[in-house]
């Protein structure tokens, strides 16, 4: 996007001729208002908003209008994003062969979504139950097998799954944490060039902590950790100048706003006391990434240098994920970025982080799609991969993928390598450097992705791992496909 040009706001707005009457319905008996009433309320006719409320008549935008007036009406529910991925969740989890046999139908369940969304999410929590309890089973058997200990565990869902929920909730942008960096940006009188020797100030001075390096030695040591009692904040020598200087930011945010983070963190998707504590740190991160790359300046020159995220790294003095991460942050009305979504996966393909913005799905019972380039972004690592992928429902995606090795210390220490993946959809491709010399208008070539192998119809996949839920499975044992289930045409 060029300097200056105001980003789109297509699409924010909630489609007026959509199904929009279950809402509504729901939306009045929330408020145990009965439907002749809110009729007197709209100045229209009982029986015509009965026909609204199934879908027998458009909701106009003059109607839409009085609607806010008297009901808590959330633009983006009615926007249909949640019941959209609320419903790929649910067909995600009857995806399991759990429910073979069932023959459960995506419209089936797109209705149901649409209609009684709260009935889909006691659903899914009841499957994670399930799913969780399914794989404690096999847990326990696998330890009764090799004859060790049997130390507890609990069985719910974990933690990070929640806070990824969480994030997710809030599309990756909390606008009081931005307000929060904002201020302090102002009040310590911070400067761009010697941003760590005033976060240093902001600690010390003003809230009397002793910072000091720790030395790692032959021992692991924590790269950050807070001594309340003595006021002292212990910082690994083996964090680069970067990454201290971020760690400085999480502990100020910790420090200076408990009761912010508190309030955010306080929050139903959040579950447990483990998952609310790891929310309070991811909320503290992102105050880090709020302080070191602040929303106005890093979005202009985002748009600037056309989302090189190395060269920002360089300006802004952060690694390559956390640019990333934020980048997918900027989010605020008016002031957009390109939405993007954001993942980042293990040698053995776990995902241990995901956020979309931009529409893609990621798999949330189930392993990942194998032709993703994420994935093989471990065959060149450090190197850039693009890649223009296509989803079966017809969405096209642009997508970038990198590894980002993290080390511990010296030649003894263990090093772990993740992949990052970032992207799009492909109309705001062109807006990033990365897809210069692609031809965005021509996605012939684009490589079929899916979300799951159980979801998936593409049945001339040669990495298939499992049949598809769609397709009943039928294995000829005179001929063989690349992949077993190729043939799998019922």
């Amino acid at each position: 996007m060029a300097d200056g040009q105001k980003p789109s706001i297509q699409g924010k707005l909630p489609n007026t001729q959509g199904k929009l009457g279950g809402k509504i319905r729901a939306l009045r008996r929330k408020e145990l208002m009965s439907q002749a009433e809110l009729a007197r309320r709209l100045s229209i006719s009982a029986s015509y908003l009965n026909l609204i409320e199934h879908d027998q008549r458009a909701l106009t935008a003059e109607l839409l209008i009085k609607l806010a007036q008297v009901l808590p009406i959330d633009f983006q529910t009615l926007s249909g994003r949640a019941e959209e991925r609320l419903s790929a969740d649910l067909m995600e989890a009857f995806s399991d062969p759990f429910f073979d046999g069932h023959n459960l139908m995506a419209t089936e369940v797109r209705e149901v979504a649409e209609q009684s969304p709260n009935v889909v999410r006691a659903i899914l929590a009841l499957f994670e139950g399930w799913q969780a309890s399914r794989n404690l089973n096999e847990t326990l058997a696998s330890k009764v097998y090799a004859d060790q200990n049997l130390p507890g565990v609990a069985a719910s869902r974990l933690p990070s799954e929640e806070v990824n929920d969480f994030v997710q909730q809030h599309m990756n942008f909390f606008p009081d944490l931005e307000e929060a960096a904002e201020s302090l940006w102002r009040s310590a009188h911070l400067e761009a060039d010697d941003l760590s020797a005033g976060l240093l100030r902001v600690l010390t001075r003003d809230l009397g902590v002793d910072v000091q390096v720790h030395r790692s030695g032959s021992r692991p040591v924590p790269l950050r950790r807070y001594d309340p009692e003595r006021k002292v904040l212990f910082l690994s020598e083996v964090l680069t100048a970067h990454s201290r200087r971020f760690q400085l930011a999480v502990q100020i945010a910790l420090l200076l706003f408990p009761v912010l983070i508190d309030k955010l963190s306080d929050d139903t998707l959040l579950t447990s006391q483990e998952s609310r504590t790891l929310g309070r740190l991811v909320l503290a991160n992102y105050f880090a990434s709020a302080i070191v790359m602040p929303y106005e300046p890093f979005l202009d020159v985002t748009r600037r240098e056309r989302y090189d995220i190395e060269l920002l790294g360089n300006r802004f003095g952060a690694s390559f994920e956390q640019v990333c991460h934020r980048l997918t942050t900027l989010q605020r009305p008016g002031r957009e970025g390109v939405p993007l979504h954001f993942v980042r996966v293990d040698l053995a393909g776990n995902i241990s982080k995901h956020f979309s913005a931009s529409g893609i799905r990621f798999a949330r019972f189930s392993g990942a799609c194998p032709r993703w380039n994420i994935h093989a972004a471990f065959l060149t690592p450090g190197l850039i991969r693009t890649q223009l992928s296509k989803m079966p429902d017809g969405n096209s995606f642009f997508c970038l993928a990198r590894t980002v090795p993290k080390g511990r210390g010296g030649f003894h220490a263990s090093h772990t390598v993740h992949a990052i993946g970032l992207g799009c959809n492909v109309r705001y491709a062109s807006q990033m450097v990365y897809a210069d010399g692609m031809d965005l208008q021509r996605l012939d070539s684009a490589i079929p992705v899916g979300v799951t192998c159980r979801l998936c119809e593409r049945m001339d996949c040669d990495q298939r791992a499992f049949p598809s839920l769609r397709h009943t499975m039928q294995v000829d044992e005179n001929v063989r496909g690349a992949s077993p289930y190729m043939l799998s045409l019922g």
